[in-house]
């Protein structure tokens, strides 16, 4: 029987690339962004069931959940939706810019979750297993000046799928967290509110950062493993970053 996934952020970057893997391997893809026309032109090219909502939006986020779970059984969530806002210090930082990081990396993730968690144990009787996949960040691991906000969120957002592994230990269910490092995307660009030369030069000189394929290749492996086997946490970093704050900009070539 085919098996059906949610992805959200599918609109663009990891989980526009996410979606498209799971498409091609024959998966229902059910792809949830906030850009209709982006969604509308998925449905038309690998044929993705388009669910357009503001995942901020509490009341608009159960009714897509519903709908969602109206589909039927369900084999995967992929949390892919999130982001980062600013580069200010906890001092300066917008206490907007905070809580809307807050809002899509970890309070939009358990709403989910809670959400489609009866569909997904309906998939898991169907096909011995389901699965729930994160997208975090080395952001999650390590903390760098600047990113007070967004490593708050996201180190809640691993706390959340730990505490959420514990919960459902013994229950065909795997919770995965993959938490990239750098990956050249849209992210730079929305986070300093669409100011594209600083984002650009983010990336200058770094030599083969991470592509959007490169992490949904990786989620989709995840899921597609065995279902005994768990990947608890995946960390994916380009050769040239050590850290977030520790980046080789230009060649990389072995020391003599």
């Amino acid at each position: 029987m085919t098996k059906r996934v949610v992805v959200t952020g599918a609109s663009s970057g990891i989980g526009e690339a996410t979606a498209r893997r799971f498409a091609a391997n024959g998966w229902e893809v059910v792809g949830v962004a906030r850009r209709a026309e982006r969604l509308a032109g998925l449905q038309a090219e690998i044929g993705l069931v388009p669910i357009v909502v503001d995942l901020s939006d509490d009341a608009a986020l159960a009714r897509a959940a519903a709908e969602i779970s109206a589909l039927g059984p369900l084999d995967a969530l992929v949390n892919n939706a999130g982001g980062a806002f600013g580069l200010d210090t906890v001092e300066h930082g917008d206490v907007a810019d905070w809580r809307a990081m807050f809002e899509i990396n970890v309070i939009a993730v358990k709403q989910l979750i809670g959400a489609l968690l009866p569909a997904l144990r309906r998939g898991a009787a169907e096909h011995g297993n389901a699965d729930i996949l994160t997208i975090t960040s080395i952001a999650a691991q390590v903390a760098y000046e600047g990113g007070g906000g967004y490593n708050a969120a996201k180190f809640a957002a691993h706390a959340l799928m730990g505490a959420l592994r514990l919960e459902l230990v013994g229950e065909p269910i795997r919770v995965i967290e993959v938490a990239p490092g750098m990956v050249k995307t849209d992210f730079s660009l929305v986070r300093f509110g669409g100011d594209q030369e600083r984002a650009d030069a983010v990336y200058q000189g770094v030599e083969n950062p991470l592509t959007a394929d490169d992490i949904a290749e990786t989620i989709v492996h995840a899921i597609e493993l065995p279902g005994h086997v768990n990947l608890d946490l995946v960390t994916i970093k380009p050769v040239a970053q050590g850290a977030p704050y520790k980046l080789a900009r230009g060649p990389l070539a072995p020391k003599d």
